[in-house]
């Protein structure tokens, strides 16, 4: 399975992008922002491809687990990036609930003249994530690449 992210608006507190899985969109993304050099939780990741497993450890999949009961499997977890730890895809709805992960919404706010955010986190969450990890559970490679259109 590949997930693909395109950024395509860089502003000065968050970064937009289009999620699509196997060539298909799925949802929004939203992101801290680009940063040349970076600054801990308010930096987005490289841009580049990366292998997503599961996290079975941490206070978000404890708390993913008391909320998504019949369907948490673990976390989504971007593997390798570099500079980065515990880069994940979950819940928010702004940059402010982000330290470099990824954040799913089935609408946007732009982030041009405001600081950006994304809404119906938790439905877009609830869609994605089960198709997601059971390939994971399956034994099936999953990948995202990331795609930077703009860095600003």
């Amino acid at each position: 399975m590949k997930l693909s992210l395109y950024r395509f608006s860089s502003g000065n507190e968050s970064t937009l992008g289009l999620l699509h899985i196997d060539g298909r969109f799925v949802c929004f993304i939203i992101e801290d922002e680009y940063r040349e050099v970076k600054v801990k939780g308010e930096t987005r990741i490289p841009s580049g491809n990366y292998k997503i497993s599961l996290r079975k450890e941490g206070g978000f999949h404890e708390k993913y687990s008391a909320k998504y009961p019949k369907i948490h499997k673990g976390m989504l977890w971007l593997q390798d990036v570099p500079g980065f730890e515990y880069i994940l895809i979950h819940l928010g709805n702004s940059d402010l609930d982000s330290a470099g992960c990824l954040l799913v919404g089935d609408s946007a706010t732009q982030n041009i003249t405001t600081r950006g955010s994304v809404a119906g986190s938790g439905a877009a969450y609830e869609r994605i994530y089960p198709v997601v990890a059971n390939e994971i559970e399956k034994g099936s490679v999953v990948t995202i690449e990331i795609f930077d259109e703009i860095k600003k």
